[in-house]
């Protein structure tokens, strides 16, 4: 049985790879689960999986779910506390595999343990490729991990990929990668109407069931945008030759375009526990719990460029790109300041790109050699950003 990590069991990425575990039990034995303060539900998930370790990074909410461990079924799981004890769970011997699934910057420190490690790494932190890609690959490279995305669009991008390739490497023969985008919530708003929408409204996803922050990414496009940065540096494509496309229906999941004309697109359910399965047993497979495909049923499949008038931060997100340095890791920065201030209701939603626009105007890009680098930038940036805030 493979030992698995689980950086971020709580969340929704959490939640669906426990469902392909459950769905896979004699393959997998859960060493360790990790999660930001959901005592409740990491609590079942330990009486669930039993594993070795639980880690809840704040001491003080740690200590009180020390407690309610030993006082349940799963009293042989060790608490672990502080941001170091991510990074101890994913470098453990007896883990194989690493599912990154921390949400925002908060998860780089222990993805990039994770790759120093060697592990294989399922990745779904787009965050720490934004913010520090070329120290990810590097790190990946120079200690033999094995990094696949889990992302539905990159892990699509990866399976139409010619056999044996790697991430991180330019594969021969493509022309021009494809990214799919369902458009969100606000696909058929008129930029006018963008002013008044609520944070109910924008974490209402038409097609895939998220977190609050990756809902709202999606509203504004900025998550798409994340994702060409992500996929630059999984699949070393420049950004000129990567393109987005709005797919509605959100059943192709992404295409790779070939030097000879042919296209390559994977398919399936808008479900994030096949990118799971697959990236789980590759480079086998094994049932995901995901039904099949009815392309009866799915039979009009739509596509349409997108705007980037009323979606600015898709702009944003291919400056940055092109910037290169720091600049993606001011657009996270700020993106996730910003959206965080929309959550608590404190600016509109079309405040979120004005606030990026204005971090990225107003900072200075260097080249992103260290780690030190990249975390001061990011703390600079959202001190800035919340001044900015305040001045709106």
């Amino acid at each position: 049985m493979k030992g698995v990590c689980l950086l971020g069991s709580t969340g929704s990425i959490g939640q669906s790879t426990l469902d392909v575990l459950r769905t896979n039990p004699h393959e997998y034995n859960v060493v360790a689960l990790t999660a930001h303060r959901n005592e409740e539900r990491l609590l079942k998930q330990c009486i669930e999986f039993k594993p070795t370790y639980a880690v809840i990074p704040d001491a003080g909410i740690a200590e009180s779910f020390r407690h309610e461990i030993e006082a349940s079924d799963a009293s042989g799981t060790q608490v672990l506390s502080g941001l170091e004890s991510l990074d101890f769970v994913a470098a453990l011997p007896e883990v194989e595999i690493v599912v990154a699934a921390i949400v925002g910057s908060a998860g780089l420190l222990s993805t990039l343990a994770a790759a120093n490690a060697g592990k294989k790494l399922l990745l779904a932190n787009k965050e720490s490729l934004v913010i520090s890609g070329d120290l990810l690959m590097s790190a990946v490279k120079d200690n033999g991990a094995t990094l696949l995305p889990l992302d539905s669009e990159h892990n699509a991008l990866f399976q139409c990929m010619p056999s044996n390739y790697r991430t991180g490497c330019a594969a021969k023969g493509v022309r021009k990668l494809l990214l799919t985008a369902s458009g969100g919530p606000f696909l058929n708003f008129d930029s006018s109407e963008l002013k008044n929408v609520t944070v109910e409204q924008a974490c209402a996803h038409p097609n895939w069931s998220m977190g609050r922050k990756i809902s709202v990414d999606s509203a504004t496009m900025m998550n798409k945008g994340l994702e060409v940065i992500e996929a630059s540096y999984l699949f070393d494509m420049p950004a000129e030759k990567i393109e987005v496309l709005v797919h509605p229906q959100s059943i192709i999941h992404s295409m790779v375009d070939y030097v000879d004309g042919s296209v390559l697109a994977q398919l399936g359910n808008p479900d994030m526990r096949t990118p799971i399965a697959h990236a789980l047993a590759w480079p086998d497979r094994h049932d995901s719990g995901v039904s099949a495909l009815d392309l009866i049923v799915n039979k009009q499949l739509t596509f349409e460029e997108p705007s980037y008038e009323k979606f600015p931060c898709l702009m944003h997100a291919f400056e940055a790109l092109k910037a290169k340095g720091t600049a993606p890791a001011i657009l996270n920065a700020a993106n996730e300041v910003a959206v965080g201030a929309f959550l608590d209701k404190k600016i509109g939603f079309t405040d979120i790109p004005k606030l990026i626009e204005k971090a990225m105007e107003r900072s200075t890009i260097v080249v992103a050699d260290s780690i030190k680098t990249v975390l001061s930038v990011d703390v600079e940036t959202r001190l800035r950003t919340n001044q900015y805030i305040e001045e709106l």
